[in-house]
């Protein structure tokens, strides 16, 4: 599709997204931005999340096709469900689904619908420059409210994402952000953990008993309870060690698995894996294994961001170009 670009568009629980990509997967164009929170609250409701995208989406789209020529958009592509199986389904989604479909219709193009897991992948790929140039790989998705371990495959124009680990209760990203807001931050308040934790360091401290794995499975609302029984009198401190043993435990299962599925690349992928704490930890431990490999992406493009929904609807075009079915 020379000279011809993909919209894409995501509406997550907690971000409004658009980018445009070019026939070489480059990035034209890319907005996020978190929908605002009350100080103090630890989430939006879906219907308020759903209204504030409406709100906020017209400019975003407008903006996005002020840079390019909008005769040369090929197709629209969009996020409609958090999985890519029947029973997956939030609200919030219908919000850029709606956009898009009215787009697709008055450009008169293509629409092609991914689930917003499948756009993680997408993005983090991105970063190293491939598409699952292995048979699989196995990909951790880990946002405010999902911590998955996935087996990843390719399925024509879509991934296959097979859960295979990860948390049995909270997710790491609640469980950071429950932390935060318990200090004060405003939600979505895991950065600031992070941060905490980067200007102090794990100092050995041992507020926290070790996460244990199951199998590739953990539970994290124990830790929870430790972390804000402990965090109040000693602020810093738990913060850096609940990173550390977040750290360990990523580490960890990243290894097991590896191990289980004989696939040594790991990926790291959602708003969590964009932690600088994370990165560095887990480089440590890494630097001690001869074959295991975890790949984190790019920062930018860990956390929700419509960039990957954009790759995948532009390879779709593509491929019914290849196969004239357009």
């Amino acid at each position: 599709m020379s000279n011809r670009y993909c919209l894409g568009i995501d509406t997550s629980n907690y971000k409004t997204s658009v980018a445009i990509t070019d026939q070489d997967n480059n990035t034209i164009f890319e907005k996020s931005d978190f929908l605002e929170v009350e100080h103090g609250a630890l989430g939006l409701r879906q219907s308020i999340a759903f209204f504030k995208h409406v709100n906020v989406l017209p400019s975003f789209i407008d903006e996005a096709l002020s840079v390019v020529d909008r005769s040369k958009i090929c197709c629209i592509s969009v996020s409609d469900a958090p999985r890519r199986v029947e029973s997956s389904y939030m609200p919030v989604f219908m919000a850029g689904f709606n956009a898009a479909k009215l787009l697709s219709s008055s450009l008169a193009v293509p629409l092609y619908t991914f689930s917003h897991q499948e756009g993680h992948v997408a993005a983090v790929l991105k970063s190293f420059e491939t598409d699952l140039s292995d048979d699989k790989i196995i990909f951790f998705h880990l946002s405010g409210g999902t911590t998955e371990a996935l087996l990843a495959t390719k399925d024509d124009i879509h991934y296959d994402l097979d859960i295979v680990g990860g948390t049995k209760d909270i997710s790491i990203g609640k469980l950071l952000d429950r932390a935060g807001v318990a200090l004060g931050y405003n939600f979505p308040a895991g950065k600031y953990i992070d941060q905490l934790a980067l200007k102090y360091g794990y100092n050995g401290s041992s507020h926290l008993t070790k996460i244990k794995v199951d199998d590739g499975w953990f539970n994290l609302s124990g830790t929870e309870y430790q972390v804000l029984n402990a965090i109040e009198e000693s602020r810093a401190e738990v913060a850096a060690e609940l990173m550390e043993r977040l750290s360990i435990l990523l580490f960890d299962v990243s290894k097991y698995l590896a191990n289980k599925f004989d696939i040594p690349n790991i990926y790291m992928a959602g708003g969590v894996a964009s932690s600088k704490y994370f990165r560095l930890k887990i480089k440590e431990f890494m630097d001690g294994s001869s074959s295991l490999k975890i790949n984190f992406g790019s920062p930018d493009l860990s956390g929700d961001n419509a960039v990957g929904i954009s790759i995948l609807g532009g390879n779709a075009f593509n491929e019914s170009i290849f196969n004239n079915t357009i």
